[in-house]
């Protein structure tokens, strides 16, 4: 056979060949019988039931034949959390066997909210700010007052102003004064000479002269350098200012730009000790001065 014999015949071969799912089954096509034959005899053994006649409706279905390149459809799932079977199941609702699921985040219960603390009457609140303020040590604020007592800031304010002119106005020998961006209770100004014998019996914790002296200087030019408070007095104040330092009268706060020297001001000891708010409270000082004062400080320079 020639190569262009066998070539006509592979083909004749491929285009007559039959997909085995297409192709009859015994069933379908029956063999026929040849012309004179006689039909197949029936081979039931004897006493066994003949078997049923399947009618093409009662004949088992064929499987579904999926085409070349189709997806195949995905089987149904069960949702998550249902009982499968179960009628009117609804998923989330009860997991596996019956137990109910947990309640969501966006279902949970709210934190408990701590109820506020209940709102004292005036009278209330002036009796637990006199009792504060009969044990500090130290000017406290209306911020810190209202946080002690839990109540609204804008009420210690007023109050605090109304136990103040009523000390002033009962004629008690202290009062309540604002110092140090704080409150607290001092002596009166007229009873000064009876508590000073008191507290300074047998002590001898004054400050000198030239300590007093450095401190007002400070008090009135501050920030300023040690230098220029020694040039003002006129003398070396060096160990002057240490014992202010440690008093805690006054403090450092940085350096001069130019110069790098030590800056020195007023401590808020300073401002309890004095009973001042600020140093913007200080008296004025022109009127301790010389008449002289404009000659003096051209000489100094």
């Amino acid at each position: 056979m020639s190569d262009e014999e066998r070539q006509d015949s592979l083909a004749d071969q491929a285009a007559a060949w039959v997909p085995p799912w297409e192709r009859p089954t015994a069933r379908q096509n029956p063999a026929p019988t040849p012309t004179g034959a006689a039909p197949p005899e029936d081979r039931t053994p004897t006493g066994a039931a003949p078997p049923e006649d399947r009618t093409p409706a009662e004949a088992p279905p064929e499987p579904d034949r999926i085409p070349a390149g189709a997806v195949p459809a995905a089987p149904e799932r069960t949702p998550v959390g249902a009982v499968p079977g179960g009628p009117g199941t609804a998923a989330g609702e009860r997991g596996t066997a019956g137990v109910p699921r947990r309640q969501s985040a966006g279902r949970r219960r709210a934190a408990v909210v701590p109820e506020p603390a209940p709102e004292l009457d005036d009278a209330e609140l002036r009796g637990a700010l006199e009792a504060i303020l009969l044990v500090v040590d130290e000017p406290v604020s209306e911020l810190l007052l209202a946080q002690v007592l839990e109540q609204r800031p804008e009420r210690i304010g007023p109050v605090l102003d109304d136990i103040a002119a009523g000390y002033t106005a009962a004629g008690h020998g202290f009062e309540l004064r604002r110092a140090a961006g704080g409150w607290r209770l001092y002596t009166r100004p007229e009873y000064a000479a009876h508590v000073e014998r008191f507290v300074l019996d047998g002590q001898a914790a004054r400050l000198t002269q030239a300590a007093l002296e450095t401190l007002a200087v400070i008090a009135y030019k501050q920030p300023v350098t040690r230098g220029r408070v020694s040039a003002i007095r006129g003398v070396n104040c060096d160990g002057v200012l240490r014992t202010l330092v440690s008093r805690g009268l006054v403090e450092e706060c940085g350096a001069e730009p130019d110069s790098g020297a030590f800056l020195y001001r007023t401590t808020t000891m300073f401002l309890e000790k004095l009973g001042l708010d600020s140093v913007a409270d200080l008296p004025p000082l022109a009127p301790f001065l010389p008449d002289d004062v404009e000659e003096l400080a051209d000489a100094t320079r």
